[in-house]
């Protein structure tokens, strides 16, 4: 029997080295190699047979030419939820393995049970490293209950079987009797092998089950949804290859003192990276916001200063976010910037812009944004509707309802064009603004007679201030 090998494995980015070193050469990282116990040839064998294990059916891989490679789409898996479709670019595919991942008590369970359940066509197997099986079905009947079909009595939800264990080797013996056709794992952190001496959670523990669940799906075609931790840094915990195996990778974010929570796609090697789902926390589960544009507007914000609305996209999703500013005399020496939800490095550009290229004077002003509702919002196109709102804090002067903005500022205060400009503005006009405010570049090839609303094309930023404030 072969003998363990030790290696040293940078937990940033996977590096392997057979001796420690300070920094890695890899991510530049000082500090970060860990030692671990590599299995021995014989246990590795073992680890590779995981489908061969649950004793399914194996898909057999040969050599096949380019030409002769099927370009359809593959058939997905329907999880009978708009929002995680949505993120997850179409459906769950077959032989995937998908990794989920959020904070602590932000619902990441929570979301995953009540998919389950939605899906009772699919025989499921839920396994649980961290909560009993008493803890399970109560959060499984909490779920229910606001639902139409309150309780779990009789034959209801017999595909979804549970199982509280953290060894893999007894995973994979309960695969091999039940045969499902999903697998979820809550959460991989929680998750051992006896193939690697080292506890729960560690580095080579995480490593070596996520790469035998790895081989298990693509083998075997059951789809594998894992569920991981994250670190107080905010990425997932173990290492970094642990995000390189996996076909997928989602985040749920979101406050736990607020209601709305959003999924967002990190990697994904069936679809966009851009598309985001929203649900709303309520005491019966996590309801989809299928028009998000509506809850996330005030509903009553007139003859308020500081808040301007700006037509967003994010992914293939239109929807009107409000962005919001105060603008103060700085009560210390060094005024103050902050922005949530905001890149408050671009935060401190545009302020340059409205110093330099507008004329007002915001040296010694301290300034807040924050984009309502707990979104972060990467979409360039609400820079117009950040400068609005911190000029209408400035001089206290309320922007008109009705009116909504999109378009990206440049350094030299020009108002550049923004992509997919009619799904902007009908999205305007869907919720019943009048006047929107959009980049002069944008009218070429538009045909605004077939909207109601009243289009104001800009070139610079003066002339967006000029049509807002009069």
């Amino acid at each position: 029997m072969a003998k363990d090998k030790t290696a040293y494995v940078c937990e940033n980015c996977g590096q392997e080295s057979p001796k420690w070193i300070g920094k890695c050469p890899a991510c530049g990282q000082w500090n970060t190699f860990k030692e671990i116990k590599i299995a021995g040839d014989n246990a590795r064998q073992t680890a590779t047979s995981a489908a061969a294990k649950t004793g399914m059916a194996l898909r057999t891989n040969r050599t096949m030419r380019l030409r002769d490679i099927s370009s359809k789409d593959e058939v997905r898996i329907d999880m009978n939820d708009a929002e995680l479709n949505r993120v997850l670019g179409g459906g769950l595919v077959p032989g995937s393995i998908i990794l989920l991942g959020g904070e602590p008590g932000i619902g990441k369970s929570t979301l995953t049970l009540q998919t389950m359940l939605n899906l009772p066509d699919k025989r499921i197997l839920y396994i649980s490293g961290e909560e009993s099986a008493h803890q399970l079905k109560m959060r499984a009947e909490r779920l229910l209950s606001g639902t139409k079909t309150s309780g779990l009595s009789g034959s209801d939800f017999d595909n979804l079987l549970i199982l509280c264990e953290n060894s893999l080797e007894q995973i994979y013996e309960q695969i091999r009797e039940e045969k499902p056709e999903l697998v979820v794992i809550d959460s991989i952190q929680t998750i051992s092998t006896e193939d690697v001496e080292s506890s729960a959670g560690s580095i080579a523990q995480v490593r070596e089950c996520a790469s035998s669940l790895l081989r298990f799906a693509k083998t075997s075609g059951v789809p594998v949804i894992l569920i991981g931790h994250i670190t107080k840094e905010g990425t997932l915990a173990g290492p970094k290859i642990l995000e390189h195996i996996v076909d997928t990778v989602i985040q749920f974010e979101g406050d736990q003192h607020h209601l709305y929570r959003i999924l967002r796609s990190i990697k994904n090697r069936f679809g966009s990276t851009s598309e985001l789902g929203i649900y709303e926390m309520q005491n019966t589960g996590l309801r989809q916001v299928s028009n998000p544009s509506e809850l996330l507007l005030t509903q009553d914000h007139e003859g308020l200063s500081g808040v301007a609305i700006s037509s967003a996209i994010e992914g293939v999703r239109p929807f009107l976010v409000e962005t919001q500013a105060l603008v103060s005399t700085a009560a210390y020496g060094t005024p103050q910037r902050s922005a949530t939800g905001f890149d408050q490095r671009r935060l401190n550009m545009l302020l340059a812009v409205l110093e330099k290229r507008v004329g007002f004077k915001l040296m010694q002003k301290d300034v807040f944004v924050n984009i309502a509702g707990g979104l972060r919002v990467t979409d360039l196109a609400i820079d117009l509707s950040v400068i609005a709102a911190v000029l209408s804090s400035n001089v206290d002067t309320p922007i008109e309802s009705g009116w909504c903005m999109a378009g990206e500022v440049g350094l030299s205060g020009e108002v550049r064009p923004v992509n997919r400009i009619e799904q902007r503005i009908a999205e305007a006009e869907k919720l019943g603004f009048q006047h929107i405010i959009i980049p002069k570049y944008n009218l070429q090839g538009l045909n605004t007679k077939k909207f109601s609303i009243e289009i104001h094309p800009v070139r610079k930023v003066e002339e967006a201030l000029r049509a807002l404030f009069g």
